[in-house]
């Protein structure tokens, strides 16, 4: 019988340890984890439509306010590439909410003209930009002038970007005001870049559309032929356009936007870092991003 009782208790004991073995090592309930563990993440504030052309600044700027957008500010963005001119009448419609990327004042003087009303300028975020025929320095002229001498060198062509973007406007302009007997040929602005490196590896004539900022002056010798005419106008500025209401809808996005400005060095190097990387150019935005807390911080609205 004793013998009984002490393997009844000694059982007893066994189960009564493993149980609070089990407690110890069971996961702690939601709440405890919750307060140890990750936060959740936080509920998304709205979604904002970002538009670019596929040019270098564009892409560079737009996606630095994406991630910033996004990872600082908790919106979710969508951006969508098109033409320049599709993207001012998709602004002045309400169907994207801003546009980095509007020079000012000539070479979108026509579409502010145009849809301006029902539009939304918050100023420049870059200073000191430019547009006009570029060629490699090696070339031997400087003028506008000059290029029907050198039109058999050149097959003829001026390598252009997309057909609605304002410096081809200007263009077309210039060959009527100068009389040049050469053709603009309409294309991308990656597609402009890709023939003038061809050109300047086999150390050839060419003449592009180009302006300032582009990480193309950083990576080749490149000059802008001169103007005498002034049909490319003098220095301008970038804008950031958006579409009417949105500072009524989302405050904070429009007091990032308006705070948004790099200079010539910061733009030259994002826009550097993603022509030299293989990766998404919202990876290495990020990544930039991340680089400049102090400059990034300083665009954010203060509460």
């Amino acid at each position: 019988m004793k013998k009984y009782l002490l393997k009844s208790l000694i059982l007893i004991m066994v189960v009564l340890l493993g149980a609070a073995l089990f407690a110890g090592c069971a996961p702690q309930d939601q709440g405890e984890q919750d307060q140890g563990g990750e936060e959740e993440p936080a509920e998304v504030k709205g979604t904002i439509k970002l538009a670019y052309v596929n040019w270098a600044e564009g892409v560079a700027m737009t996606n630095l306010a994406q991630a910033i957008l996004e990872d600082k500010m908790g919106y979710e963005v969508e951006t969508t590439m098109a033409d320049v001119a599709p993207i001012f009448t998709s602004l002045a419609s309400g169907d994207y909410d801003a546009f980095l990327d509007a020079w000012l004042p000539v070479t979108h003087e026509s579409y502010m003209e145009e849809y301006g009303e029902d539009l939304n300028d918050l100023g420049y975020n870059f200073e000191g930009a430019r547009i006009g025929l570029v060629v490699p320095t090696y070339m031997d002229i400087n003028s506008i002038e000059e290029l029907n001498s050198i039109k058999d060198d050149l097959e003829g062509q001026i390598i252009g970007i997309d057909s609605g973007a304002g410096i081809m406007k200007a263009t077309a302009d210039a060959i009527e005001k100068y009389g040049l007997e050469l053709e603009l040929i309409p294309g991308s602005g990656p597609t402009m870049t890709a023939a003038l490196k061809k050109a300047i590896d086999n150390n050839d004539p060419v003449v592009v559309t180009g302006w300032a900022p582009h990480w193309k002056f950083a990576r080749w010798d490149l000059k802008f032929l001169e103007d005498p005419q002034g049909v490319y106008g003098d220095v301008e500025n970038i804008h950031t356009v958006t579409r009417k209401g949105l500072g009524e809808d989302m405050p904070d996005v429009e007091q990032f936007l308006t705070n948004f400005y790099m200079d010539g060095q910061q733009l030259g190097d994002l826009m550097g870092a993603i022509a030299d990387s293989e990766e998404d150019p919202i990876v290495v935005a990020r990544e930039w991003m991340n680089a400049h807390e102090d400059l990034v911080n300083s665009w954010l609205p203060q509460e």
